[in-house]
């Protein structure tokens, strides 16, 4: 097939073969300032012409693609880096703001895209090189909180440069740059709810030569601190520059010189003696180390807890059994218990003798037998061994007619309780009349 093509045709073949692989290889880059904000777009755009043609029927220009995007020889980016992308039809962003340190140092960022669609990935590497300024850092830096926008939005060019000019046009220094820009989120803020168009918020820090305005010290304020502790939306003159399109929460503001922070030294303690040098290498021991037999410490830890329980069973055994105190303890001990299972044995086998009250009972008066208080089926396994009487306090005493004569002899009986029932009985015969 090649042979039949054209030197032309050939020719636009190899170049077009040779650029996608310098696409896909070639590295990027970028000199961003320390001190100023860095924003780097990965265009969805850029990577999708080095893909291959899908085979099948479908939009290519819309293929989901994401970016894994780390610090070459590293699974993450570098502390100072952040990556954001909202959706995999979305552009991702890759943003912060380098500090001095980095200063002369290349960091390569290794970026992966992937296509959702096919599967293919491809990669490219950004080297940033970041570079000093003699204007770092501004001495004068403010920080607005940015309430209906979100990180994304914020990092766009055009709505980055419309804040800076808003805020140009209030505190009116010669150098004004973006110095960072935060999500709210990494602040601590809450996922807003999918209503009403709610953002979550992004925190813009700035800086300048000049010291800040009166506009943005009205803050500062005894009126302004009032209406913020009570969360109610402080009185700014110049708030109508910014309301038209960033809604600010002036209660957040942050105004820092940092001519006036004093800073602080952390140093660090010195390494003990287990501690390594920061630079040095790890020695493991040497394999001529002899072995250590620890037969002889598994012996001592078994053998003295063994021995001392087995002289404190003989001690007991010889008090329990061969002293006088041991067996008069022993022979009380076998009484109880014997006495206790003759109890329960007479417990189980007594009869409990009917009650009086369950046994007819005589009227001296009239001579008829009135039947028992009780009926024969009454409970009486409730009844205990010994009946008391508890209450003495009536006596009922009934005439009796004798044999000969018209004389009458009194009967007392007494009225008795057994079990709470009460009872009649006759206790005695006196008193011829």
């Amino acid at each position: 097939m090649l042979c039949t093509m054209s030197a032309a045709a050939v020719a636009v073949w190899f170049g077009t073969v040779v650029t996608i692989l310098s696409r896909s290889h070639a590295d990027r880059n970028v000199y961003p300032s320390a001190g100023v904000l860095f924003v780097h777009v990965l265009e969805r755009e850029y990577f999708k012409g080095e893909f291959p043609p899908y085979p099948k029927s479908g939009d290519a220009s819309n293929d989901p693609i994401t970016f894994n995007t780390n610090l070459m020889g590293y699974p993450d980016r570098p502390g100072w880096l952040r990556y954001i992308q909202r959706t995999p039809h979305s552009d991702g962003v890759l943003y912060g703001s380098p500090t001095a340190d980095h200063v002369g140092k290349a960091t390569v960022i290794e970026i992966t895209a992937y296509n959702r669609r096919t599967f293919e990935t491809a990669r490219h590497n950004l080297v940033i090189n970041i570079m000093a300024t003699e204007e770092f850092p501004l001495p004068y830096q403010a920080e607005f909180y940015i309430k209906n926008m979100n990180v994304e939005e914020m990092l766009a060019s055009e709505v980055l440069g419309d804040f800076l000019g808003a805020v140009k046009n209030v505190w009116q220094p010669e150098r004004l740059n973006a110095i960072n820009i935060t999500s709210a989120l990494d602040r601590g803020g809450r996922v807003p709810l999918p209503i009403n168009n709610l953002k979550e918020g992004v925190y813009v820090m700035v800086g300048a030569d000049v010291p800040f305005s009166s506009c943005l010290r009205e803050v500062e304020s005894p009126h302004n601190q009032l209406r913020c502790s009570q969360e109610m939306e402080p009185v700014i003159s110049c708030d109508k520059k910014f309301r038209a399109q960033f809604h600010i929460d002036w209660c957040k503001i942050s105004l820092v010189d940092i001519n006036k922070v004093v800073p602080v030294y952390i140093t660090r303690p010195d390494p003990g003696t287990g501690i390594l040098p920061e630079y040095g290498e790890y020695n493991p021991p040497s394999e001529s180390l002899k072995a250590r037999d620890y037969f002889s410490d598994f012996l001592v830890t078994l053998a003295v807890p063994s021995a001392v329980a087995l002289v404190l069973f003989f001690i007991l055994g010889y008090t329990m059994c061969c002293r006088r105190e041991g067996v008069i303890q022993l022979v009380h001990h076998s009484s109880i218990q014997k006495s206790s299972k003759e109890l329960r044995s007479m417990s189980k086998n007594r009869e409990i003798s009917w009650p009086l009250s369950t046994l007819p009972v005589f009227n001296p008066v009239s001579g008829e037998v009135v039947p028992p208080i009780h009926p024969d089926n009454y409970e009486t396994t409730s009844m205990p061994l010994m009946q008391t009487q508890t209450n003495l306090q009536n006596q009922i005493t009934i005439p009796q007619q004798r044999p000969t004569g018209d004389n009458y002899v009194m009967s007392t009986f007494r009225r008795l309780e057994v079990n709470g029932i009460p009872e009649e009985r006759k206790v005695a015969e006196a008193l011829n009349l």
